[in-house]
């Protein structure tokens, strides 16, 4: 015993040194964690139909670290009459807030704005579409196949926390499995899978010939005669060749996400640091800002609807909902929120070289476009093409096969010689990512 205490008092002496030496939370990150609540419970329930408690045990679990601890200690209030969702951080400011919006979902107000004295009831959520998947829900009375990868992945083999997956083979779905609480009509937040969305908005501008893609992005900010940002063209964006600076490597964009700023006024601002098309640095705001070049493009009464309009009504997307900033920016790096069939469907239209039930969506080519790359590769496993990953140095995997990456283990895998879209979702930890280029090797393997 006598051996015991000392070294008990010098632990204790140890852990309350470390406390001590840990910065408290300084006022920004504390709104910046309330944004963070209140945006992903207003989507998490008017958009997806969870419950606070799912909430709380998924999409709040392993989050941020510096974040974590200050998000469960955080109080929400629940107003589903006006669609309001509302966090209280600060005894000087107002609660955070964010707005549910008909078509496009919720939008996160500045820090401390005032609680909006009126709002808008959230539609219920979208049943199943009548007719056969994918034009509707229906599935036809064949067994599922059995894969085996599948049954490991849902049980953690490949880590992460797998909530749902989806594998569509030779235009037939062969498997399909949800984690309790989940299932096909329960949508998740993708991440950076929207960027990919952006690229395919982009295409159908294209086709449409509302912009070029070798043309300069037409960013209003960057119109001052003079600002060399405004030879950066709508590819450079799309590749992530921006050449512009971020403050980071791109993947942490909270001011944007959870602060309450806008992408008129948060990604317009950074100056160019190298050459455009010199360099990949993977960035956020390179997406958002191909998305607000369409807007410029559009005007204002297309680009309104326009990601609902030009693609998920197109493609039975109906669980599929692309939000904004409070300007009416559509953060389209990372807040849609989906299913794994609407991301099925979402593959299957590159699958088929963006053909959907007869009709062209996307320019013809334009898969070819978005998986070749163009200037600097980013280091790893994966390179890139535009605003998708190529898996082209994976082992087991064919060189054709180009996927959708988003954080928290979103992953749409589309493999053109074999046939195959592959659909993961998930919840996964920051210290525990997903293996899907494991996976897809291993699902492969099983398929006759």
């Amino acid at each position: 015993m006598r051996k015991i205490l000392p070294i008990l008092a010098l632990s204790a002496a140890l852990a309350g040194a470390a406390q001590a030496q840990t910065p408290a939370p300084n006022p920004y990150q504390r709104a910046v964690a309330a944004g963070y609540k209140a945006a992903f419970t207003c989507s998490g329930l008017f958009i997806a139909g969870r419950s606070e408690a799912q909430l709380a045990a998924d999409e709040f679990k392993g989050i941020y670290p510096e974040y974590q601890a200050l998000v469960d200690t955080l109080s929400t209030r629940v107003d589903r009459a006006r669609g309001l969702v509302t966090v209280a951080f600060a005894d000087d400011l107002p609660p955070r807030v964010a707005r549910w919006r008909p078509g496009t979902g919720c939008a996160t107000l500045p820090i401390g704005a005032a609680v909006p004295e009126t709002g808008t009831q959230p539609a219920p959520i979208p049943g199943p579409a009548p007719g056969l998947w994918p034009l509707g829900d229906a599935l036809p009375r064949i067994a599922f196949a059995e894969l085996p990868s599948v049954e490991r992945a849902m049980a953690g083999a490949y880590q992460g926390k797998t909530t749902g997956i989806v594998v569509v083979h030779r235009g037939r779905m062969i498997s399909e499995r949800y984690a309790p609480g989940f299932g096909p009509f329960t949508a998740q937040r993708t991440w950076s899978v929207a960027k990919s969305i952006t690229g395919t908005l982009a295409g159908i501008a294209v086709r449409e010939g509302v912009i070029a893609t070798s043309t300069p992005a037409p960013i209003p900010a960057w119109r001052t005669p003079g600002d060399p940002r405004a030879a950066i063209t709508i590819d450079q964006l799309l590749r992530m060749a921006s050449g512009l600076h971020s403050a980071t490597a791109g993947n942490r964009t909270d001011a944007l996400y959870f602060g309450g700023t806008a992408v008129d006024e948060e990604a317009v601002q950074w100056p160019l640091e190298v050459r455009p098309g010199s360099r990949f640095r993977y960035a956020n705001n390179d997406i958002v800002l191909a998305m607000l070049a369409l807007r410029t493009a559009l005007g204002e009464a297309r680009y309104a609807d326009y990601p609902a309009r030009a693609l998920f009504s197109r493609i039975g997307m109906r669980h599929t909902v692309a939000e904004t900033d409070w300007r009416g920016n559509y953060v389209s790096s990372s807040q849609v929120w989906t299913t794994a069939r609407d991301l099925a469907r979402f593959g299957l239209l590159y699958l088929n070289d963006g053909m959907w039930n007869g009709t062209r969506i996307l320019p013809e080519g334009w898969r070819r476009y978005v998986t070749t790359p163009s200037g600097p590769q980013p280091p790893g496993g994966f390179g890139y093409g535009a605003t998708f990953w190529l898996m082209n140095k994976s082992p087991g995997v064919p060189a054709d096969a180009f996927s959708a990456n988003g954080n928290r283990g979103q992953y749409v895998v589309i493999i053109p010689s074999r046939d195959l879209v592959i659909v993961r979702r998930g919840e996964d930890p920051a210290s525990s990512g997903f293996d899907i280029a494991k996976f897809t090797a291993e699902l492969l393997s099983e398929l006759k």
